[in-house]
């Protein structure tokens, strides 16, 4: 079975964006194919997705997956997101695609990453510490785009077990959560963080716990600890185990059985006469 690797340079996990759940699902599943057949990466060379592939890695209908699909060509062209660039630590915005098109009849989608995209998931030689890599099966599960983005920010830290302080403002927009979204600390904890960790905790292959860090009464950022649950999330399908033969009765066995049911019927008559 192939490996759905999905590949992005730490640069790119902790941009700030602002993806839906069907959005960052889409987004997952383009750069696995793109890396494996090189397609999407150039304007001649389109990369097509369609419904039933949606439908199978993400294990939904796929007559949704068609609606879906066809929202997300009026939305996903228009996504941004923001990075900053390391060479003078300026802030640098980019598309996510240069072009969608949406195949009705056939319920395809076809995109084109921009070249920032491009960069920052093909250029990993000798770089494999720059860049965060995860199975494409451990979000596959979750559903909410905070859950995804949460689990995205953690498996950069996940060989020492522990982040830095995630900064409350910069951690909202890395998140996608707007200025006047989750406000109060109670709803952003309960409707988003909460929420993540559980998430990430049920349906993924790390254990997930946080504590917040504050001055005075003002929350100001959170850290987090993962580790590796010891059992790794199973993401291979299981054959179908062969129901067990009926055990053969054994011909000794079978005649012994014999002998005694043809003794029995003959001390049986015989009692029968007397």
């Amino acid at each position: 079975m192939k490996k759905n690797i999905v590949v992005k340079s730490n640069k790119l996990v902790t941009a700030i964006q602002n993806l839906s759940l069907f959005e960052a699902r889409l987004i997952q599943l383009a750069i696995v194919d793109a890396r494996e057949s090189g397609k999407g990466l150039h304007v001649d060379k389109p990369l097509r997705i369609d419904a039933f592939r949606y439908a199978e890695v993400f294990g939904t209908t796929r007559q949704n997956a068609y609606i879906k699909l066809k929202e997300t060509e009026e939305t996903l062209f228009n996504r941004r997101f923001t990075f900053i660039d390391p060479k003078d630590n300026m802030p640098v915005k980019s598309r996510w695609v240069q072009q969608v098109k949406y195949f009705d009849d056939e319920g395809a989608i076809e995109v084109i990453f921009t070249h920032a995209v491009v960069s920052e998931i093909t250029r990993i030689d000798g770089y494999e510490q720059f860049f965060t890599s995860y199975l494409l099966e451990q979000t596959a599960e979750l559903n909410s785009v905070y859950s995804i983005r949460l689990y995205e920010l953690l498996i950069q830290w996940r060989s020492i077990g522990k982040t830095p302080t995630f900064e409350i403002n910069q951690f909202r927009e890395q998140l996608g959560i707007g200025v006047n979204e989750y406000s109060q600390m109670n709803n952003f904890k309960a409707r988003v963080l909460n929420l993540a960790v559980n998430e990430i905790n049920k349906h993924t292959d790390i254990l997930v716990g946080y504590e917040q860090h504050k001055a005075g009464r003002t929350v100001t950022g959170f850290t987090f600890t993962l580790k590796q649950k010891k059992q790794l999330k199973d993401v291979t399908p299981k054959p179908k185990k062969a129901e067990p033969k009926p055990k053969s009765i054994k011909q000794e066995e079978q005649l012994d059985w014999m002998t005694a049911d043809i003794l029995d019927r003959f001390i049986g008559l015989s009692m029968a006469q007397q």
